[in-house]
């Protein structure tokens, strides 16, 4: 890879139940109350605290311990609040353009300070969405609550990153790929992009699938969580089971494919279905063909 450049960031600053019980507490008492949450007086300033640390990037959605990667369910209960507890109210220009949304969720501002480039063009995101220094976000492109995107990363034109989505370092989310959202139910995997994962354009990602670090899934790929991909290079067949999402192993190159139905009326019509096709996995050849260079960032 070109990249080059670091940026320093505490290793500590991810929040769990483990160290952030009284914001869990109180966000898991708020949610548990349904309705009756817009009548607590702690509840808006509580929300606040909790969305400011999520677009700070301080608490998310889903975190990997020892290897694996575990939905912190209560950060989708605090999201959900959000929307349970606001009000609806216009903002933005109205020569402009115009938003009906609910208060708790106000216009997103960017600073020249965040060091986040957002071109001219129409893009969005939402507050509660974390964007790391260094983020280039090409138009229109929108990143929506919950999503964390790292360092390095390129969200690009008609480019999705859906609710609680987790993009890491380095990602490229090519030109009108969509990166699926999840919010309910609340125990849900959102779909996880690992560093240095390649997303070609048109691609769609979703229902929890996870993206090994420095993947590359070709144009037009689409992975959901009844999609098998065939491995060809190791003979093998990945699925998602009941209790693990589908999982795209590190440094796989997948394609679109098909594959042929041999019986009934589809057998004797020819037909096929699609289905991802692993041909190979990086090296040196597929780094020089999937090289970003960090003059653009």
């Amino acid at each position: 890879m070109v990249w080059r450049f670091a940026l320093e960031r505490p290793q500590a600053s991810i929040y769990t139940a483990r160290n952030m019980p009284d914001l869990q507490a109180t966000i898991e008492r708020l949610y548990a109350a349904g309705a009756e949450a817009v009548n607590d007086a702690d509840a808006r300033t509580s929300f606040e605290r909790f969305r400011d640390a999520l677009t700070a990037g301080t608490i998310r959605s889903a975190d990997k311990v020892d290897g694996a990667w575990h939905t912190n369910a209560w950060v989708k209960k605090g999201i959900l609040l959000g929307f349970r507890i606001g009000a609806l109210v216009e903002s933005g220009d109205p020569n402009v353009l115009r938003f009906v949304d609910k208060d708790t969720y106000p216009i997103r501002q960017f600073t020249a300070e965040d060091r986040v480039r957002i071109v001219p063009g129409g893009s969005s995101v939402r507050t509660g969405a974390y964007v790391a220094p260094s983020v280039v976000c090409m138009p229109p492109m929108y990143i929506n609550v919950g999503a964390y995107v790292d360092e390095g990363s390129m969200v690009d034109s008609h480019a999705l990153v859906g609710s609680c989505a987790q993009v890491g370092k380095r990602v490229h989310i090519s030109a009108a790929a969509q990166i699926g959202g999840v919010l309910e139910p609340i125990n849900a995997s959102p779909v996880i992009l690992e560093d240095d994962v390649l997303v070609g354009g048109n691609c769609g990602v979703y229902e929890g699938t996870q993206v090994g670090e420095r993947a590359v899934l070709g144009a037009g790929v689409i992975l959901t969580r009844s999609t098998p991909i065939f491995d060809i290079v190791n003979g093998i067949i990945h699925r998602s089971s009941e209790t693990e999402p589908l999982r795209v192993p590190e440094g796989a190159v997948v394609v679109p494919g098909s594959r042929a139905i041999t019986k009934g009326k589809a057998g004797e019509w020819g037909l096929s279905l699609y289905t991802p096709v692993i041909v190979k996995y990086r090296d040196e050849r597929t780094d020089r063909g999937v090289e970003l260079e960090d003059i653009l960032r």
